[in-house]
């Protein structure tokens, strides 16, 4: 299919898979966000519709996963309600008490190393640098995978070294509640103690 007919056709898509996910997930915010992701889904990859079943169908079918995820992880996510003049900063305050420990515990990761053997996890971690700000990702990457020295990465990035701590906060914060969610929070309850 030509790209600009498969623009049109998903366009026009779009408002009944709106529809339909404002339906499962009950949040306009949420709804739009699998449909986008599964309309960029599609065309990120045009020739895996192989013409078998309608383009509606196809689409439908991935954006089915993508509505079980978003289910699956809100019910495992502390949901924030977050006012229109508070900053990213103030949520994440919330997470933590004035003695700067969690206020939820983290739960047991399992193993560690027996963890990092495993291929997946690798895979759940390129999706969760993916799910990053690109800044963010680039500066955890310059620094946990690259072992730069903060000094560099400033330089490098333009940036000044308290700007780099938030953001490898941040990036660390995010990681943390993403494997935690998919990968962690996956694992039989015999490896995840």
């Amino acid at each position: 299919m030509h790209t600009t007919t498969l623009h049109k056709e998903l366009e026009s898509l779009r408002p009944a898979l709106l529809r339909f996910a404002l339906l499962q997930l009950r949040d306009s915010t949420l709804a739009d966000d699998v449909v986008q992701e599964a309309l960029i889904a599609v065309l990120e990859k045009p020739d895996r519709f192989a013409g078998q079943s309608s383009l509606r169908t196809y689409v439908t079918g991935i954006m089915k996963f993508k509505i079980i995820d978003t289910l699956r992880a809100a019910g495992r996510t502390r949901q924030f309600l977050v006012a229109d003049d508070q900053s990213e900063d103030d949520v994440i305050d919330a997470l933590f008490a004035a003695n700067g420990h969690t206020i939820d515990k983290p739960h047991p990761w399992g193993n560690p190393d027996a963890a990092l053997e495993q291929k997946d996890f690798f895979r759940v971690m390129e999706i969760c640098l993916e799910k990053l700000p690109s800044n963010t990702a680039r500066i955890f990457l310059m620094r946990e995978w690259l072992e730069l020295e903060t000094d560099e990465i400033c330089q490098e990035l333009a940036i000044s070294t308290s700007n780099a701590w938030v953001m490898l906060y941040r990036a660390r914060v995010r990681l943390r509640a993403c494997l935690e969610l998919n990968w962690f929070g996956n694992l039989p309850a015999s490896q995840a103690r």
